[in-house]
Order: C-alpha cells, then sequence, then structure tokens
C-alpha cells in the first residue's frame, strides 16, 4: 500500500514537471530560455515517472526484463536530452539568435570568434 503510493506520488510529481516545462516553454521571452524549459524540466519530469515505473515493473510487475528496458530509456534520455539541446542553442547563437537580454559573459561568442 505504502510503495503504491509512493510510486503515484512520483508519477504525479513527474506530470507536474512535464506540465510545468510546457507552460515554461509558452512563457519564457526568447529561445535560449525556452530551450531551458524545454530540456531540463521535462527531463527531471522524465526522470521521477522513470522512477516510479522502474518501482511499479521490479515490486508490483516482478518484470526484470521491464525494469531493464525503462532504466536504459530513462539513462537515453537523460543523456541525449542536454547534449541536443546544447547542439540546438548553439546553432541558433551561430544563426544570428541572440537573447533578448545582454550576457555578461559570452562563451559562444568566445567560440565562434566574434
Amino acid at each position: 500500500m505504502a510503495l503504491r503510493i509512493i510510486i503515484d506520488a512520483l508519477f504525479v510529481i513527474g506530470i507536474f514537471f512535464a506540465l510545468a516545462g510546457t507552460i515554461g516553454i509558452l512563457k519564457m521571452p526568447d529561445t535560449f530560455c525556452r530551450m531551458q524549459a524545454a530540456t531540463c524540466i521535462p527531463t527531471l519530469g522524465m526522470l521521477c515517472i522513470a522512477i516510479g515505473a522502474l518501482l511499479y515493473a521490479i515490486c508490483v510487475m516482478h518484470s526484470a526484463s521491464t525494469a531493464i528496458k525503462i532504466g536504459l530509456i530513462a539513462v537515453l534520455v537523460i543523456t541525449t536530452n542536454p547534449i541536443g539541446s546544447h547542439v540546438l542553442a548553439k546553432g541558433a547563437y551561430k544563426n544570428g539568435v541572440r537573447p533578448e537580454k545582454e550576457m555578461k559573459v559570452d562563451d559562444y561568442g568566445r567560440d565562434f570568434n566574434e
């Protein structure tokens, strides 16, 4: 009973972070802020849902193969999502997209010799 409450709480937390990321995409002022909302927050939401699904697969379903698949999906999302967002941000910067507020430290400008 307590395990089921923990699993459901993890699902609710994951859904909350995914919803917060979606709202963040709509409310953020520029491309770079939207990318942050589109990667960090849903990744945290996916991580909570994956942990809940792992607990469910191991403790309720008693399925090791399902747990391995869920764990592999979680590892792939956690590694590829930040890398993909970094590449998108660098590509946007290279094509002339700049943040609304002036940056105090411009590491991308240094990378592109600007």
